[in-house]
């Protein structure tokens, strides 16, 4: 186990960029060095060497600037050819790989057209000083050997990418599930003991005898500090299950306040709807106004979805102890409801941790109603 630690140790350490292209630099230029101490030793001709060693060390910014690293390359091959000096290496392949690995396709493939050309003309220079029998061939051979490699670091490049986007949409995914499971307990075990508790609390309160005026005052203080958490418990609910960071509905400003602008805008869209209000309107808690909202938004975008023609009826009621809203349409088609979490299902669940209840289904006399009715806390 130990030195199974240490090689994977290791192997991480070497994985880190700049690791890794200092250990290449070094790996291609202990031969380029030994090789010209040797040329130097027998009094040989060191133009080779130094151009090879020039090369190697231009990869040291391979990652940072690609296209002036290939640019580099070439240019020493370039001269290389036409000093007539001996010269392929396999580290033009290494730039023209990292060109296509570290830069944006665009950017790559104007680059690497522009390094095929400059490399063909360097192969047909070498050709004209040493006269070749097919010159097409020549060109043809050049751009190939920079489009290769370049499309192959455009290839790894995207599947890097195509890796790392699934990645992070996992991760999204894994938190907004996890969200909503903690919604899901919040609710079902904090909001009923909180309920409970109010209930009970309230109930000791309505049974005390007469001159007991000071625990009164102290079980009506617990009863309301009870309904203050249960509300401020939804509101948290609330922000756990919005699906993004920026997203959550208190963000936007909806609420029963814009379903005037809500209708108008239906039938701007070509679904005729009319918005009646009942009752004295009062402040409504967060998430009982987003709620609202909510239900008629989806509520009317299911009908100028799946009933054409339709026309649509609002109703807001305002009661003392809860409210009611009430969505009816006079369409004929109506699919079935979709899975948990969307449309009627979204509806049912937006209502439910609100601690209210949910009606949907066709009516009798044709048509569609949606009605919701959500208990308010009294303050």
């Amino acid at each position: 186990m130990g030195i199974r630690r240490r090689i994977r140790d290791v192997w991480l350490f070497l994985r880190r960029p700049r690791v890794f292209d200092v250990a290449l630099v070094i790996a291609l230029a202990v031969p380029g060095v030994v090789g010209g101490i040797a040329t130097w030793l027998s009094g040989g001709d060191l133009s080779f060497t130094a151009i090879y060693l020039s090369t190697v060390l231009a990869l040291l910014m391979r990652r940072e600037r690609p296209i002036l690293t290939v640019a580099l390359l070439l240019g020493l091959e370039i001269a290389a050819s036409y000093l007539r000096v001996p010269f392929g290496s396999p580290v033009m392949m290494i730039g023209l790989y990292s060109l296509g690995r570290y830069s944006d396709g665009r950017r790559a493939a104007v680059a690497g057209g522009a390094g095929a050309l400059l490399y063909a003309a360097g192969i047909n220079l070498t050709a004209a000083l040493n006269p070749q029998p097919d010159p097409l061939g020549l060109w043809v051979s050049g751009l190939m050997l920079v489009a290769v490699p370049v499309g192959l670091g455009q290839f790894v490049r995207i599947r890097a990418e195509l890796r790392e986007r699934a990645q992070r949409e996992a991760a999204d995914a894994a938190v907004r599930a996890e969200r909503r499971r903690i919604a899901r307990e919040l609710h079902d075990v904090v909001a009923h003991h909180l309920s409970v508790i109010n209930a009970l609390v309230g109930g000791a309160r309505a049974t005390l005898p007469p001159g007991q005026d000071v625990a009164r005052e102290a079980l009506q203080g617990a009863e309301h500090t009870a309904r203050q958490a249960l509300a401020e418990m939804r509101q948290l609910l609330d922000v756990l299950r919005a699906d993004d960071g920026g997203g959550a509905d208190a963000a936007t400003g909806v609420g029963a306040a814009r379903l005037p602008a809500l209708v108008e805008e239906a039938g701007t869209a070509g679904l005729p709807a009319r918005l009646t209000v009942l009752g004295e309107p009062v402040p409504l808690p967060t998430a009982v106004d987003h709620a609202v909202y909510r239900i008629v938004q989806e509520a009317l975008t299911n009908t100028r979805k799946h009933a054409a023609g339709a026309r649509a009826t609002v109703r807001l009621s305002y009661e003392r102890a809860a409210i009611e809203v009430e969505v009816l349409d006079d369409g004929t088609a109506r699919p079935s409801p979709g899975p948990a979490g969307f449309g009627l299902g979204g509806m049912a669940e937006r209502v439910a941790l609100c601690g209210g209840l949910l009606s949907t289904g066709p009516r009798e006399e044709g048509g569609f109603r949606v009605h919701a009715r959500i208990p308010l806390e009294k303050t």
